[in-house]
């Protein structure tokens, strides 16, 4: 040992007794179970500032000896931490991957971005044992990461020194678990026009196999060069790899929020106010003014319903997947954001942008694994066990639609790309956001006609909100007061901000911003949901369960005529339980009440008025969002049939019925008026059950 070392030695032995006493008797205890002593670079710069400047940059050796001391300590337990390791977090030295540079190389960093890949956890040789062929005799030879070395002088046996053959000897080598990762620029830190870069990393023994792709992360290491190989010899080029030392988990989910006793007090506190959904109401976007109904089905959709696992094998989901139609405009991208923000696992996509695969999951060539292809999942498996948001989804293509149906009801993803068969879960709340094909809303027509999303996705979501743009005195005024008053609360926090010589004092912003801040902390927010999907698994009372079974029954009663539609199918219901399991959630209750029934049975009645209602005859159909075509248009389509057939049959020729003729009588003897009998035969020519021979006239396809 050097003299530098042994200087180390004594430091880093007082460092570990004085700070990390206790940790190190839990690792001794639960070694080799447990094999790592996390450091916190803070304490060490608290201990020795020297030290730490060490740390950073010589810190192979540091390591090194601190990995030496820790195994020399005097512990009062039989164990010796032979394999133990010294791993350090929160290190200042923070760097994007686009600023790494030749003089970060050998030096201590932390790099922060989203896991991109992750390749299996395998073995890797650190020391290989060769036997001669010849004598038998047992050669160790140490092997660094990137190249297998061979014993280079021969057999170390005097009476032999033959060079080879030699055979690896597993038994005899020692192994590790090695695994490589590649990092990605987190997407909100980008500039805009550039593409996100990746590093390589190289993880090994106990970091292994704790990080999946979507994972956001801290990673801690030293920054190591590999010299690039050309087909002709080596480039001068070098290609960076981090040397892991540590992890960090930067967004967790919500079963790894680490809530302590403070905020679980708290939360507590919080739970017991009679207001706590106007509250938590007023936490969602408070920077938008209204919509109370639709934050609170928003922060419903945050705690979720109760994920239940049946005997048989068959799993019924808890998450709410809500859906936002409406005039532009109005918000519906900040609302989404809003919520994304909110999860703990949020991932946010445009649909005109997204493909299948992006949502779903693609198979691509891995560079980092002998080129041999693999899974990468996309946004709706990033988000699992969070909230998917995807705007613009009437702008997505229809087969990447179709990519939704089987993630929003089974929750998962199954594949089957270049002889890869898997199943990805994807356990996410989706949160989808449309614009009406025409821009604007029409209520007069029914809601598949005017989004270009098919009527069996559109059934799957449990909520279905319609925004309207409608112009009225009094809401208005408060609307524009509220965004006025947003953005000089802004103007003047950013003044105070920018501007050295403003004479804005920090009591007048906070002053201003008050109306739009959110009345619970969004950090407190995130861990009282957190702590509610935890903690609270509610179970419905008699009087509930009554009350939601009379609702249900009292709307299929309206529908058991036999000229009338059906009002709701058992989706609904399912939509009311779940509802009512997040109501209960919101209380930390672990009952569900006649209070939370009533509460669901408001929020959905109010959605059924807005999509399911028929504009025509104005009962509701749950034909309208299952199938786009609601009872009464189902009807006067069957009574053009008929009219068609038999104006065919007066005019025996090739060309059909005269359009004409088909309108007149029509109008007359079915009062069907002719702009709605032209819509009627526009959709069945589009069904392939009209032909138009010409202009004028029009036959029924047999």
């Amino acid at each position: 040992m050097t003299e530098t070392e042994s200087k180390w030695d004594e430091k880093l032995k007082r460092f570990f007794k004085d700070y990390y006493w206790n940790e190190i008797l839990q690792l001794a205890n639960e070694y080799p179970d447990q094999r790592s002593l996390s450091v916190d670079f803070t304490d060490i710069e608290k201990f020795d500032r020297e030290l730490s400047k060490e740390f950073l940059e010589l810190p192979g050796e540091l390591i090194e000896a601190a990995e030496a001391a820790l195994k020399k300590i005097d512990l009062p337990v039989e164990k010796i931490l032979e394999q133990a390791h010294v791993r350090i977090i929160k290190v200042p030295n923070r760097i994007s991957i686009r600023e790494l540079r030749s003089k970060h190389l050998s030096r201590f960093v932390a790099i922060e971005g989203m896991i991109r890949k992750a390749t299996e956890v395998r073995p890797r040789i650190t020391k290989a044992a060769f036997q001669c062929l010849r004598c038998g005799h047992l050669t160790v030879v140490e092997q660094n990461s990137f190249k297998f070395e061979e014993p280079f002088a021969g057999c170390e046996n005097d009476t032999c020194g033959k060079k080879g053959p030699f055979k690896v000897m597993i038994g005899d080598s020692t192994f590790i678990d090695a695994q490589k990762l590649q990092i990605q620029e987190s997407p909100e830190n980008l500039k805009g026009g550039s593409q996100p870069q990746s590093l390589e990393i190289d993880s090994d023994d106990d970091l292994t196999g704790n990080v999946t792709p979507g994972d956001r992360v801290i990673i801690n290491g030293i920054l190591k060069s590999v010299q690039r190989t050309l087909k002709d010899g080596k480039s001068t080029f070098y290609d960076l790899v981090l040397q892991a030392n540590s992890i960090e988990h930067l967004d967790k989910d919500y079963d790894e929020l680490e809530i302590t006793a403070e905020d679980e007090e708290e939360i507590l506190e919080l739970s017991s106010d009679p207001a706590i959904y106007d509250k938590i109401v007023g936490s969602v976007a408070p920077s938008i003014y209204g919509y109370e109904d639709i934050k609170e089905a928003l922060s419903l959709q945050l705690f979720s319903g109760v994920v239940k696992n049946l005997p048989d094998g068959s799993r019924i989901r808890g998450d709410i997947h809500v859906m936002l139609v409406g005039d532009p405009g109005i918000a519906k991208s900040q609302l989404l954001r809003y919520v994304v923000k909110l999860s703990p696992r949020g991932v946010f996509t445009s649909g005109r942008s997204a493909s299948a695969s992006g949502l779903t999951a693609a198979a691509v060539k891995d560079d980092l694994n002998d080129g041999r292809w693999t899974i990468e999942g996309g946004a709706l498996v990033m988000a699992d066990m969070g909230v998917a948001a995807v705007d613009e989804m009437d702008k997505m293509k229809t087969e990447d639609k179709s990519a939704l149906h089987e993630a929003m009801e089974q929750q998962t993803i199954s594949i089957a790309k270049a002889g890869i068969i898997a199943t990805l879960k994807s356990r996410c709340a989706l949160l989808g956001a449309a614009n009406p094909k025409y821009g604007r809303f029409d209520r007069f027509e029914s809601l598949s006609e005017q989004i270009n999303m098919p009527p069996a996705l559109l059934s799957r979501f449990d909520l279905i909100f319609v925004l309207l743009d409608t112009p009225n005195h009094a809401l208005d005024s408060k609307i524009a007061n509220h965004i006025l008053q947003s953005h000089y609360a802004g103007e003047l926090f950013e003044q105070r901000q920018k501007l050295p010589g403003s004479h804005i004092t920090e009591d007048f912003v906070e002053a201003e911003m008050e109306m739009i801040e959110p009345i619970i902390d969004p950090e407190i927010m995130r861990k009282y949901v957190a702590y509610a999907r935890k903690n609270v698994f509610p179970v419905m009372e008699g009087n509930a369960r009554n009350r939601l079974m009379k609702f249900y029954t009292d709307l299929r009663k309206t529908g058991e005529g036999k000229d009338t539609p059906v009002p709701v199918t058992a989706r609904q219901l399912e939509a009311l339980v779940r509802l009512s399991e997040a109501s209960a959630r919101v209380r930390l209750s672990n009952k569900i009440t006649l209070e939370d029934a009533e509460r669901t049975i408001k929020i959905v009645m109010n959605c059924l008025k807005n999509v399911g209602m028929d504009p025509d005859t104005g009962a509701l159909d749950a034909d309208i969002i299952a199938s786009g075509t609601s009872k009464s248009q189902r009807d006067k389509i069957k009574v053009l049939r008929d009219i068609i057939k038999r104006v065919s049959e007066k005019h025996p020729g090739k060309e059909g019925a005269p359009v004409e003729e088909v309108y007149a009588e029509a109008e007359s003897k079915h009062g069907i008026d002719r702009t709605h009998a032209e819509e009627y035969i526009k959709r069945m020519k589009q069904g392939g059950d009209l032909l138009s021979p010409d202009q004028k006239h029009i036959r029924l396809v047999n």
